[in-house]
């Protein structure tokens, strides 16, 4: 059974640790340490499109620039607009950030729940903004490694109680693992009769789209969903993600928002990004043929992977440790996943990068394995 833990904002001194706040993709630490040039490493630590960035938001970009001068669009309205096109929804209910991670902030600050529950493992943003908030308490939501850390609706449903905020990173990270479409909006639902805001982070959804509820917050008053362009379109060093509110809520975001936050550069990357179907269709293609080869190459070896429904996977090496020191000085990184609550330090994360990448990876986790 999934058990619940409470801990107050106190247990930042106490012996129980809130969520880390380390996270992968930070080669530029790595090529610093190791003396291997950022070009020369390879980056499993952050799940990113191995595709890079779409030559159409190259192209976008390169026109862009002698537009730097100028301040961007304060509250990104073109970007909005084109979004509730995309989405059929209304665009007055659209709010873009720098990354879905500063609107996470912001939810917890604009909405200041009294008691907010989170799953674990999960994102570790989530309980690290609501610690931030004065007088805001956290409710950990253990996923077993038994049941490959699968989310039961009905155990979430009954931990909601006295909860006015639960997060759902859906699909999960960094398990990869999905709720269905269906089984989201039960928890949505139950949520609504309860007064708890459900926030939804499907920041990987574009790699398993038949599960979001985007199209389903307008019937809500308490659901929010936030999304991410950064992961799909390789734009993490941009910054660009959006959220989609009730109306009510969307008034109070747009209060407690700052101005200006995304640049026009990023605006205009998820602008193009978004029509680029081409880039879209062949991502599906290179994901799944990597995700096929990787899976074949873990049975092989005897690595333990939780399956995934996206473009990462979390594995289990008994040599976490030192495979991880291994693979750094040969210009490999995997996300060390020990500060995520709910995992030890047998766990870390790889992304589905290049066919070539990927045998680079499998060849020297080979190696760590006859250790």
């Amino acid at each position: 059974m999934n058990r619940v833990v409470d801990h107050m904002r106190a247990s930042w001194c106490s012996s129980e640790q809130p969520a880390g706040k380390e996270h992968g993709g930070n080669i530029y630490q790595a090529s610093e340490e190791t003396g291997i040039p950022i070009s020369g490493i390879m980056d499993f630590s952050a799940s990113i499109n191995p595709l890079g960035v779409p030559e159409s938001v190259v192209l976008a970009i390169q026109e862009s620039i002698k537009y730097l001068p100028h301040y961007p669009e304060p509250y990104t309205e073109q970007l909005t607009t084109q979004l509730g096109r995309h989405l059929c929804i209304e665009p007055q209910t659209i709010l873009c950030g720098n990354g879905s991670t500063e609107l996470i902030y912001l939810v917890a600050r604009a909405l200041a729940p009294r008691k907010a529950l989170i799953p674990a493992p999960t994102f570790s943003e989530y309980e690290r903004a609501c610690m931030m908030v004065r007088g805001t308490s956290c409710a950990r939501f253990d996923l077993a490694r038994e049941n490959n850390f699968d989310l039961d609706p009905e155990e979430f449903i009954a931990a909601m109680a006295g909860c006015d905020m639960a997060f759902l990173c859906n699909p999960n990270n960094p398990t990869g693992r999905s709720l269905k479409k269906d089984v989201v909006l039960a928890i949505a639902d139950a949520a609504e009769r309860q007064s708890c805001y459900l926030v939804v982070d499907e920041a990987f959804i574009d790699f398993a789209p038949e599960h979001s509820v985007v199209n389903d917050v307008a019937r809500y008053s308490r659901l929010i969903v936030l999304r991410s362009l950064t992961k799909f379109y390789a734009l993490s060093g941009l910054r660009i993600g959006y959220g989609v509110f009730p109306h009510g809520v969307a008034a109070v975001m747009k209060d407690h928002k700052e101005p200006w936050s995304v640049n026009s550069l990023a605006q205009k990357a998820g602008s193009v990004a978004l029509n680029d179907q081409e880039y879209q269709a062949r991502t599906m293609a290179v994901i799944r043929e990597g995700k096929q080869f990787l899976e074949k190459g873990f049975a092989t070896l005897g690595v333990e992977y939780v399956p995934s429904d996206v473009n990462y996977y979390l594995l289990r090496l008994p040599n976490a440790r030192e495979a991880i020191g291994s693979l750094r000085e040969k210009g490999i990184l995997i996300r060390d996943c020990s500060n995520f609550p709910g995992l030890d330090g047998s766990s870390v994360r790889v992304a589905v990068r290049s066919r070539e990448e990927n045998a680079a990876l499998l060849k020297e986790l080979a190696g760590s394995c006859a250790q």
